[in-house]
């Protein structure tokens, strides 16, 4: 049940257009709130004025957004409540560095991200107590400017303070996500939550992004489902070295995770047919580094981020 208090946030801004960043933009506009989309590219913003964000999918509705910009600086002139970072984690340093300027006591941002230490990446700059992570459980796809479409969608999701002096404000960010119809819990647990995911996304994201199949392709290719496998056992074993929590049963509930994907193209081949950089380093990468400050052997991560930077090259 979710907690309530007095912290109610009521200007955001999120900080890419992209599919990921379209969808919480669009919940949070058609909750009501003062929404400002940020995007380097003008044309993936127009529309999201007029005419609106349009989500199909596990979810269908159309949205418009107060305002847009193509310069997070513009933000400090009428700084938000909550900043929203959902664009990928290779953009991070560039972005904090902006962020900076206005992020101060009382205001704060969410890595709203796929990929391990996203948000220490984010506290680095702006401090533990301004920063926050969440946990989000959707799939989709750009169809167009302002057009998404979700493959998936499994609500709740999850946000955690990095400083328990900022519980409040978590808590307040999570009531006005759920009173927005994406439903946000708080835990206390985000850590072994976005290894939950991640160790997920390693094994399948990378194997999608080298041989161009969608998640479904892949579940029914044997011997390409077999490396799948390798991966996840690979990363479950890292995990538990370090000592992070990801459940007795994990193993056999990924699978059935996975297998229940369909044809959804994961967000790693959407890069690599996009020529867009992509984010091995923050998830297979971070589990070799892992790997080895455990001293745990990961062969079969450190084959697939070099094949996968090596599309890139």
């Amino acid at each position: 049940m979710q907690e309530k208090n007095s912290y109610r946030p009521q200007k955001f801004a999120v900080v890419g257009a992209g599919p990921v960043g379209c969808i919480v933009a669009a919940f949070l506009a058609k909750g009501g709130f003062d929404v400002t989309l940020c995007d380097v590219q003008t044309s993936l913003l127009e529309p999201t004025l007029d005419p609106g964000i349009i989500l199909t999918g596990a979810d269908n509705f159309q949205a418009r957004v107060a305002k847009t910009t193509t310069s997070i600086d513009t933000l400090a002139d009428d700084p938000p409540d909550v900043v929203i970072v959902t664009v990928k984690a290779t953009a991070l340093p560039i972005i904090t560095s902006a962020l900076e300027a206005f992020v101060t006591e009382g205001r704060y941002v969410v890595s709203w991200q796929n990929g391990i230490d996203t948000e220490l990446v984010l506290a680095e700059r702006l401090g533990k107590k301004q920063v926050m992570r969440a946990v989000v459980n959707y799939g989709c796809i750009l169809d167009g400017p302002a057009r998404v479409k979700l493959a998936f969608h499994h609500r709740p999701h999850y946000l955690q303070e990095l400083d328990p002096d900022s519980r409040r404000a978590a808590l307040g960010i999570c009531q006005a996500l759920t009173d927005s119809g994406l439903d946000t819990q708080h835990t206390d647990q985000i850590r072994n939550m976005v290894w939950t995911k991640t160790v997920n996304n390693s094994c399948m994201n990378p194997v999608c992004a080298v041989t161009g199949k969608t998640m479904f392709e892949v579940i029914n290719d044997p011997i390409v489902f077999s490396l799948v496998e390798s991966l996840l056992k690979e990363g479950v074993r890292v995990a538990r070295a370090n000592e992070l929590m990801l459940g007795p049963d994990y193993y056999i509930d990924c699978l059935d995770y996975i297998k229940g994907a369909g044809h959804h193209t994961p967000s790693m081949l959407q890069d690599v047919e996009a020529s867009r950089p992509t984010e091995i380093d923050y998830i297979n990468g971070k589990i070799i580094e892992y790997g080895e400050r455990a001293g745990v052997a990961t062969p079969f991560n450190t084959t697939m981020r070099s094949l996968v930077k090596g599309l890139k090259a």
